[in-house]
């Protein structure tokens, strides 16, 4: 929509552009009023660093909401810097970073010019703790705010990031990093998000925030915190950020009712993600059962009821192969906000994915042969994931077996209490003995992937390691993918940020 308006005394005087009357016409007086000022499309926050800046920056830019995600931009920020800093924007990004000195340690410690040798492991950064050491908190600052900086460059426009409830330790210093860049819209799902708004709203008014973690085997009335300080992180008065929009990313009415009822704060929206969105996916409602192949079964209990939803009165968005043209218009009729889109988004290229991995894609989806397999145990988490077969990638059994396991990122772990009380932190993808040495059970490591190494390898910052062998990808992808090609123009064998962009408003006027 056209986002320009005048106030002239005490009129306001909208001046509404021909796509504008079109979705008044479609949509309603009254859903046309309340949505009017947000973006149709929300990109979305894909695996970590494919929804890079340059694509939120890309789409922004285009008047839509670009989002980066936020989840492992610590390790990200690590890596870029030791592969060279290819353009700089990272050294440019920190060089803007508040406090100097932390920029400078981080260069300082990570920074390689010209870049590491290509058989060369990467140097290790501390591993997400409920107490995290002074340079992890400062790298997990410095990095998400460098993010947003550079996807806020060049623009006026609103940028969000996302994150997941269900990686919770390293969530508030990554917040805080995100405002202290002047971050529009903080989305979060993969979980039950009702402290975040809370938190939002006292990191603006640079509060301490502490959030409970989830523990497996706490007595009852035990409680476990992570604690973020703004004013100790600066060592004295922390500048004033503005307080984000957050949207919760939810697959029922219920969860949007409650979360809008009950949350720590005001919730500002939902998207409302559907079973075949890319990324983790809410499990079936009900007994879990599986079809031949193995996937999880979703019937029509596991679409949100969008009357419900309107009845809580917020902005919605719709996510879940919605890239069509007459879909976005299908949301819009329905009441929505608009749509969020990933997965055409994930193969443009502004997308932070490989290069490589983008022409195997499209080359499958041209050939009708892109499927995506919607794998009920290979995320730790314990969610559905969906992951794009492809050959040369962790979706084949064999290479997945090959892999000498290993836990040297940590994001997916899950809090537990030891029988000395003290609280460890496992993951069901680590090396099965030491999953079993912390009181893990043996059915919770069958089929579980390294979901942190196989995304880092997504965007070319795969690990080497100690056995000279390279962490091979796991492509996480939408159903959507089979047809991505369809955004190819004539001729081309690649496609924006703004093709994607111009293709679902084509409708819009």
């Amino acid at each position: 929509m056209g986002w320009g308006r005048g106030i002239v005394g005490d009129l306001s005087i909208f001046f509404i552009s021909v796509k504008e009357m079109g979705l008044l016409w479609k949509c309603g007086l009254r859903s046309w009023f309340m949505n009017r000022d947000l973006p149709i499309i929300i990109q979305g926050g894909m695996g970590a660093g494919v929804s890079s800046w340059t694509l939120a920056n890309a789409v922004s830019k285009a008047g839509q909401l670009g989002v980066v995600s936020g989840t492992a931009l610590d390790v990200l920020l690590a890596r870029r810097l030791q592969v060279g800093d290819p353009g700089g924007h990272m050294r440019r990004a920190l060089s803007k970073f508040p406090i100097p000195d932390v920029a400078q340690r981080i260069i300082d410690k990570y920074f390689i010019e010209g870049g590491k040798a290509d058989d060369a492991a990467f140097k290790s950064k501390p591993m997400p703790a409920l107490k995290p050491s002074k340079h992890l908190e400062e790298l997990l600052v410095a990095a998400n705010f460098v993010e947003v900086f550079l996807a806020k460059e060049g623009h006026d426009g609103p940028v969000g990031i996302n994150f997941l409830e269900k990686i919770q330790i390293p969530n508030l210093p990554s917040i805080y990093g995100a405002m202290l860049a002047g971050v529009s819209y903080v989305l979060m799902g993969a979980g039950i998000p009702k402290a975040i708004p809370g938190i939002l709203d006292q990191l603006a008014d640079n509060q301490r925030v502490e959030m409970r973690i989830d523990v497996q085997g706490l007595d009852a009335g035990e409680e476990v915190n992570t604690s973020f300080d703004p004013n100790a992180f600066f060592g004295g008065e922390a500048p004033k950020v503005g307080r984000p929009d957050f949207l919760a990313i939810i697959a029922s009415a219920t969860l949007g009712s409650m979360l809008a009822r009950r949350a720590s704060g005001k919730v500002n929206g939902f998207v409302i993600e559907g079973p075949s969105a890319g990324g983790h996916n809410a499990p079936p409602r009900g007994k879990m059962q599986l079809s031949v192949e193995g996937e999880p079964i979703y019937n029509d209990r596991d679409y949100a009821n969008l009357e419900e939803i309107k009845k809580i009165g917020l902005p919605f968005w719709l996510a879940g192969s919605y890239a069509e043209p007459g879909r976005v218009t299908e949301a819009l009729q329905a009441g929505a906000a608009g749509v969020q889109i990933g997965t055409a988004f994930a193969y443009c290229n502004e997308s932070g994915m490989s290069a490589e991995l983008i022409d195997a894609a499209m080359k499958l989806s041209i050939k009708k042969e892109a499927k995506v397999f919607t794998d009920p145990v290979a995320s730790p988490t314990g969610f559905p994931f969906k992951v794009l077969e492809m050959e040369g990638t962790q979706s084949e059994q064999s290479i997945y077996e090959a892999r000498t396991r290993i836990c040297d990122l940590g994001y997916l772990r899950h809090a537990y209490k030891k029988e000395n009380g003290k609280i460890g932190l496992r993951c069901p993808s680590e090396p099965v003995e030491d999953y079993l040495k912390k009181g893990g059970k043996i059915e919770d490591t069958v089929g579980r992937k390294c979901v942190c190494n196989g995304l880092m390898a997504n965007i070319d910052l795969g690990q080497v390691q100690k056995d000279g062998l390279l962490e091979l990808p796991l492509i996480t992808s939408g159903d959507d993918v089979a047809d991505i090609a369809r955004f190819l123009k004539d001729g081309a064998t690649s496609y924006t940020a703004q093709d994607v962009i111009d293709y679902l408003l084509a409708d819009q006027v």
